[in-house]
């Protein structure tokens, strides 16, 4: 009896040191768009149950590959960067095999959910999982790393569409490019912790080939962009004002994730990364909903 217990606390454990690996609350960042983008098309086709629950299962099972393959082909390099180093494979709490084994599984369920959606989903999946997981070596070649990253992230609104509409919409293309810009624009940011380190093992990135200053301002041109693309989804579906007041908040809580970051200064980069990128993206979510159910 006492080695059950100890078996499933083990297991339980297991699971927890998957979860902080991949950092499985931060899929909140980009689930909500994913999340709108189904209510979005929910107006003129109606999803089942089933839907809803794939396509979550696709979203967090294809973040979680990307995030475990990321964490293998990054490990000696987390190793020697003292922020870093804490992390499940460099400090040993997770073997590569055990991160090998989460990445493989985690696509076979990305996989699977594509295919219980529709055919077309199920081979979309393919190029899609690739955009993910290669984004793990531009940081290696291209100071355009964070592009790379916001563009790979903002493939789920639009999959989130196709697969409930099996159609594309210029709607849905405009929330997409939102979540393009407003990833890269925060990745830009806290990229910036790792100026030096990334300069001293000759790894690309806008912070340490520009600065953090130019860098800072770029991140907030792509928010004033992510503002905008918000905006023209407003207009290309005909929304209720009421998403506005969503839209505004919004901004609000933008301006305020780029007041709290300087240059000089970046104690408070882990509330705006965190924190107010959860707030913002579960914003819009609401916002989208309110919207459809007062329409």
């Amino acid at each position: 009896m006492m080695d059950l217990v100890l078996k499933k606390k083990t297991l339980k454990e297991k699971i927890m040191e998957y979860g902080k690996m991949i950092k499985f609350s931060h899929t909140i960042f980009a689930l909500p768009f994913a999340l709108s983008g189904v209510v979005l098309a929910w107006q003129s086709h109606a999803p089942s149950i089933w839907n809803f629950v794939w396509i979550i299962l696709a979203m967090v099972s294809a973040r979680s590959a990307a995030m475990g393959f990321n964490r293998i082909v990054d490990a000696s390099i987390d190793k020697k960067n003292p922020r870093t180093a804490i992390r499940e494979i460099p400090s040993g709490v997770l073997s590569q095999k055990e991160a090998i084994f989460f990445v493989a599984l985690s696509s076979i369920v990305f996989l699977g959910s594509a295919a219980m959606l529709s055919l077309l989903c199920f081979y979309l999946s393919f190029p899609v999982l690739f955009f993910l997981l290669f984004y793990s070596y531009t940081k290696r070649f291209t100071k355009y790393c964070h592009f790379y990253l916001g563009f790979a992230i903002s493939l789920a609104p639009v999959g989130a569409w196709v697969a409930i509409t099996n159609s594309l919409s210029l709607g849905i293309v405009f929330l997409s490019l939102s979540l393009w810009t407003y990833i890269a624009g925060f990745d830009i940011l806290y990229a910036c912790q790792d100026i030096d380190f990334d300069r001293e093992q000759r790894l690309f990135s806008l912070p340490s080939n520009l600065g953090p200053q130019k860098a800072m301002q770029i991140s907030s041109l792509l928010h004033v962009l992510t503002m905008v693309f918000f905006l023209a989804m407003y207009i290309y579906f005909q929304m209720h004002m009421i998403f506005l007041f969503f839209l505004a908040l919004i901004a609000i809580l933008l301006v305020i994730e780029h007041w709290l970051v300087k240059p000089d200064n970046l104690t408070h980069i882990n509330i705006a990364f965190f924190h107010i990128n959860s707030v913002v993206s579960i914003l819009l979510f609401i916002g989208v909903l309110t919207e459809v159910c007062v329409r």
